[in-house]
């Protein structure tokens, strides 16, 4: 008789492992994140906007650590889909890991393909809409945050792009960011 536990994204090392997808977005093999982006193969994501009451968005800081675009700011969380788990598990904890943020409920926004544009991840945005608790950035993953409104976020699109992640910019560009 087999196990049939569902092991959630690690390996026996304990190393996220994530989902290689073929160009349908079908799983074709499991690897650590590290592994998957140096190879530039196909995975999924999640991004999520967090909007407080005033409908301003809350951008991250990334961490000055971080390998990629560090001390760039960036979507409210974003992160990726581990083995076995959904797009909508992955952006609950997402928000828990990075904001320490709870929330009734997330809004599923688009989904994107998988691109250059996008780190050749198949993207599920979601946002929170209307959040009350304030977001308390995870220093380890976080080098701070803000809520910025539409307004703020298109002068720093337009002056500071070189300061901004490209999956922010590409959320704008597409007018995602807009709180609907």
């Amino acid at each position: 008789m087999t196990n049939s536990k569902k092991i959630i994204g690690k390996d026996p090392k304990n190393t996220p492992l994530l989902e290689v997808m073929d160009k349908s977005n079908r799983p074709i093999a499991a690897m650590p994140v590290e592994e998957a982006h140096r190879q530039l193969l196909r995975h999924r994501s999640v991004q999520i906007l967090v909007y407080n009451q005033e409908n301003k968005l809350f951008l991250q800081q990334r961490s000055a650590k971080k390998s990629i675009y560090p001390g760039r700011w960036d979507v409210s969380a974003r992160g990726h889909i581990l083995v076995n788990e959904s797009a909508q598990d992955a952006a609950i904890r997402e928000l828990w890991e990075t904001l320490r943020l709870k929330v009734d409920r997330l809004q599923l926004i688009r989904e994107l393909p998988a691109t250059p544009d996008t780190g050749y991840e198949f993207v599920t945005v979601f946002a929170a809409y209307k959040i009350s608790q304030p977001p308390t950035p995870n220093p380890n993953k976080v080098g701070g945050g803000y809520f910025y409104s539409n307004e703020e976020l298109t002068c720093m699109i337009k002056e500071f792009r070189e300061l901004l992640t490209p999956g922010l910019v590409t959320l704008w560009e597409t007018g995602l960011t807009v709180p609907i």
